[in-house]
């Protein structure tokens, strides 16, 4: 047995006799926080590398780990500043190879504070080896709260998985929990019973067969959204290929299930090539085309795991003939994982991009017709009450939660939304352009060209007026920066119409209109946010007719009202 894969006899006593019920153990409120401002302590520390090797023991629903962390000191460091959840209690630390006396650590709330045996010098590196575990966090209702899912296959065997987006990867190993915390390389070493697999990120390096039947499976991933890492235990089967792509490379894709339902996997994993193409055709080359393209069915909904989305759509069909939850979880790889969100504020190019990245696959099998009826589906699904970004760090709980003052779903549809008017406004050439800038930090990305980079709301409005020449600035603060839609008023007076747009705070808004006059179109400029046009008296008049402007809508806003007010039976108001 190799070394990563002794623990120490300690953890052993953490097995629980009998398994938590979902929501517990309870979180700290520092653990239950992710990203938000950084202290300047943790921002000395700069997270090179990480090792993890962890056991996950389904039938006492614990796990045990030993992680390993190479990092580089920014700034002196006398301690490490670091987040793991304290229902994982660490029961040693080594600094260099040279283990600590117990008094050397503390974890009371959730940041573990590791007092270091001598300073570490700018410029120098530190490694710390922590063993650790216990009885994880299960969560409530994955992936929308964070936590393990303990679950059963139809067969009965175990079916384990993580989703810890909102809660951080602090969940289930020591980390820095914010995100521009991502290590440059992680390697993973998961050991499960007998007759399980464990599909991870990045590439596979082998499985080690243990004298017991266990096995460990180790996994090694480049540059990993922190939050992106993900364990699946489960008995599964594999359908695998690979993909030819037209940017000259190829990479192996695999799609791992529950038994007992080869006929639907193999109509999913249909999926993955034309999905696969619409992305590389329309975004750019597939950003880890040298690990895989993975997915894997989940307990739970879905997520954006890095080289393995999890899938839990249960192979629904729908009209628009693509399964949506692929598809927008596998949107990520570019909108999350390739580009990171340097802060939880801007979350809507994750979220808002990748919504609206379902539309367009839609557009591009079928055509207008397809995208237009997507859009309008998630138009009532806009509610406005918040801005969608503050302009300050927030935590994923300020932005999710509409209690907090956070934008909630608003980074979804309104976000994709203002990419549709986007879109509309600069043209597909320059929304292609600027899109590639943001993921890619270039508009002639190639493989082996481009690195994972982070962005923000200011740098993406850079780059929109970068490639349209133009100061830009008053569409981001009327959609981004505020939370009221702008209003188009329409006044007719005998041959005139005038219109008029009603902005919040009476911002600039020169954004065109176009004007459906009987069975005429014209584009009017409003430059000055106003402008009029002669009508024939009677004349039949539609604004916007083809719905490429995100405005206030009393017809939806009525109909919110209306459902708020006659929820479906059976649920509550």
């Amino acid at each position: 047995m190799t070394p990563r894969l002794l623990f120490a006899a300690s953890l052993i006593a953490l097995i629980a006799a009998a398994p938590p019920p979902k929501g517990l153990p309870p979180l700290t409120a520092q653990t239950e926080r992710s990203g938000g401002a950084i202290d300047p302590e943790r921002a000395k520390q700069q997270l090179d590398t990480v090792d993890l090797a962890i056991e996950v023991m389904p039938a006492s629903q614990t796990i045990a780990g030993v992680a390993t962390l190479n990092i580089t000191a920014k700034a002196p460091l006398a301690r490490l500043l670091l987040d793991l959840d304290r229902n994982l209690p660490v029961s040693a630390i080594a600094i260099d190879g040279k283990a600590l006396p117990r008094s050397a650590w503390s974890n009371p709330e959730g940041r573990l504070i590791v007092d270091l045996p001598t300073r570490v010098e700018t410029g120098n590196k530190v490694s710390a080896r922590i063993t650790y575990g216990g009885t994880p966090h299960v969560a409530v209702n994955a992936p929308w709260d964070g936590g393990f899912v303990w679950s059963k296959t139809p067969a009965g065997l175990p079916w384990v998985a993580t989703a810890v987006q909102g809660e951080g990867c602090d969940l289930f190993w020591p980390c820095l929990d914010f995100p521009t915390a991502e290590p440059q390389s992680m390697d993973l070493h998961i050991t499960v019973p007998k007759g399980l697999k464990a599909p991870s990120n990045g590439v596979l390096t082998g499985v080690d067969k243990l004298a017991d039947g266990r096995t460990t499976w180790n996994w090694r991933v480049k540059h990993p959204n922190t939050y992106a890492i993900a364990l699946n235990v489960a008995p599964y089967e594999e359908i695998s290929g690979i993909y030819k792509s037209r940017f000259g490379n190829t990479f192996p894709m695999s799609y791992w299930y529950l038994p007992g339902e080869e006929k639907q996997a193999k109509a999913l994993f249909a999926e993955f090539a034309p999905t696969i193409d619409f992305f590389e055709s329309t975004v750019g080359p597939y950003p880890f085309g040298d690990e895989k393209v993975g997915v894997v069915e989940t307990p739970h909904k879905g997520m954006e795991h890095q080289t393995i989305n999890g899938y839990g759509n249960g192979y629904a069909k729908a009209p628009e003939g693509f399964d949506w939850l692929f598809q927008h979880e596998f949107a990520h790889e570019w909108f999350a994982n390739q580009l990171t969100a340097a802060d939880w504020d801007d979350m809507w190019l994750h979220e808002g991009y990748g919504t609206y990245m379902q539309p367009l696959y839609g557009r591009w099998r079928e055509g207008d017709g397809r995208y237009a009826a997507m859009m309008l589906a998630n138009r009532v699904d806009i509610v406005n009450r918040a801005p969608i970004v503050s302009g300050k760090p927030r935590s994923e709980e300020d932005v999710y939660q509409l209690d907090k003052g956070g934008p909630g779903i608003d980074i979804y549809y309104k976000a994709s939304w203002m990419l549709h008017t986007l879109r509309y406004l600069i043209g597909d050439q320059a929304f292609g352009d600027v899109t590639r800038l943001a993921v890619y930090g270039r508009t002639d990305p190639k493989p082996g060209n481009f690195q994972p980079r982070y962005s923000s709301t200011e740098e993406y409005q850079r780059y929109v007026e970068q490639v349209t020449g133009s100061d830009c600035r008053w569409f981001f603060d009327v959609y981004l920066r505020r939370a009221a839609l702008p209003e188009l008023i329409e006044t007719r007076d005998g041959g005139k119409l005038t219109l008029t747009w009603t902005v919040p705070d009476n911002l600039p808004f020169p954004m065109p209109v176009e004007v459906q006059i009987d069975d005429r179109t014209v584009q009017l400029a409003m430059t000055s946010g106003s402008t009029m046009i002669a009508v024939a008296p009677g004349a039949h008049v539609v604004l916007d007719p083809n719905s490429r402007i995100l405005r206030r809508s009393i017809a939806v806003e009525e109909t919110q009202a209306w459902r708020t007010a006659n929820p479906p039976k059976g649920t509550n108001k």
